[in-house]
């Protein structure tokens, strides 16, 4: 039980500085509808921001070696325990836009990229031929962010993000980004082998 009240401490006393840096994302929002999610889908579909589901780690992993992971497709955040677990941390994300692109299971961190270079995905290309070839890392519009954690199923990352507005929505071709700040905390505590999970 004295875990549990330690664990909703640090949300909570992370949650006042959190609260300033998200609401620079609502009011990019609030002001139009990017094309990523349909507008017949913004009066059904929350943007979830501070509404997280609670998730016990122990619902969705046998044990916290080298820390866990778990992508909620459905409350659009992202779960981080450490091994230790004397941190727990809950951002939101962005999600995959359509099921088709959705992959879900178990998986892990296979490499930790800092300031990545973006190349999009042959799909992609073809899906927009307009896309750029590549986008280093550091440019403020490169859509992996300021940190890339690639998983073991190829093309598919945890990373930063080039437009918050994106933050809780279905925004993404499979991969799960969150604004820079989270990305770089994440970055810092993740290791090659931390298991990730996609709900």
């Amino acid at each position: 039980m004295a875990d549990s009240r330690l664990s909703r401490r640090m949300i909570l006393s992370t949650g006042a500085a959190t609260l300033g840096m998200l609401a620079m994302p609502s009011v990019l929002r609030a002001q139009s509808l990017p094309d990523y999610e349909p507008d017949n889908n913004a009066g059904t579909t929350r943007r979830n921001i501070m509404g997280f589901r609670n998730h016990g780690w122990r619902d969705h992993f046998s044990n916290l070696r080298r820390g866990a992971i778990l992508c909620d497709t459905y409350s659009r955040a992202l779960h981080y325990w450490s091994e230790d677990e004397s941190i727990y941390l809950a951002y939101p994300c962005s999600v995959p836009m359509t099921e088709e692109f959705t992959r879900r299971g178990l998986t892990e961190i296979t490499l930790k990229r800092f300031e990545p270079t973006w190349i999009p995905t042959p799909n992609m290309r073809q899906r927009d031929p307009s896309l750029p070839e590549r986008v280093e890392g550091g440019d403020p519009t490169n859509p992996l962010g300021t940190r890339a954690l690639n998983l073991s199923w190829q093309y598919y990352r945890i990373h930063g993000i080039d437009n918050p507005a994106k933050i809780g929505r279905r925004a993404s071709n499979g991969c799960f980004g969150m604004l820079n700040q989270h990305a770089e905390r994440l970055y810092d505590l993740a290791v090659v082998g931390t298991q990730v999970r996609v709900i």
